[in-house]
């Protein structure tokens, strides 16, 4: 099932969450956590910029297989890409350190998923880092923007609805710039 690839996520062929219309949506969610390897550390002897990404890229599959997003799904066509993300990086984390990240679903439609992620430290919950997302659904055999599927437009909106009541992080939006 699935192509080889190069970059894995840790729930890579572990398939979906089956979805339950009567359980509770956490709002925000908290589908993953991790701790910090020793090849996610830079020269700085910190956590390297390019692993906070690649740590809220593993929360967003966590997300999508929370929604009924697997390999199944992708090989049949259907994928979710990213096309936009900010990054703020706000402490460092150091190797060995335990990560707990928070997923918030801020707005959604037909084709589109605006999330908003928090990383923070798992031992004292200092927060790490954010991330702010824009992804589209895509029918990846046509090569184009899709609808998302009416079962999963459905999970989606059950989030949204929990979600609705959080409110907006401050850096959600905000441009980048040196201000004067």
């Amino acid at each position: 099932m699935g192509k080889a690839h190069g970059v894995v996520t840790p729930y890579e062929g572990t398939g979906r969450r089956d979805w339950d219309e009567t359980a509770g949506i956490d709002a925000p969610l908290r589908l993953h956590r991790t701790t910090v390897p020793p090849e996610w550390v830079d020269y700085n002897g910190h956590m390297s910029e390019s692993c906070y990404l690649l740590a809220f890229g593993d929360n967003a599959d966590a997300f999508f297989r929370y929604l009924g997003i697997d390999e199944t799904y992708r090989d049949e066509g259907h994928s979710l890409y990213t096309v936009e993300t900010h990054l703020h990086n706000l402490r460092e984390a150091s190797e060995g350190e335990p990560l707990e990240l928070s997923l918030q679903l801020l707005d959604h439609d037909a084709k589109r998923l605006h999330l908003f992620h928090e990383m923070r430290h798992g031992g004292d919950q200092r927060l790490l880092a954010t991330a702010e997302q824009l992804l589209v659904h895509v029918d990846t055999q046509a090569s184009r923007s899709a609808p998302l599927p009416p079962e999963i437009a459905g999970h989606v909106a059950a989030v949204a609805r929990r979600h609705a009541a959080l409110p907006v992080p401050d850096v959600v939006g905000r441009p980048m710039g040196i201000r004067h």
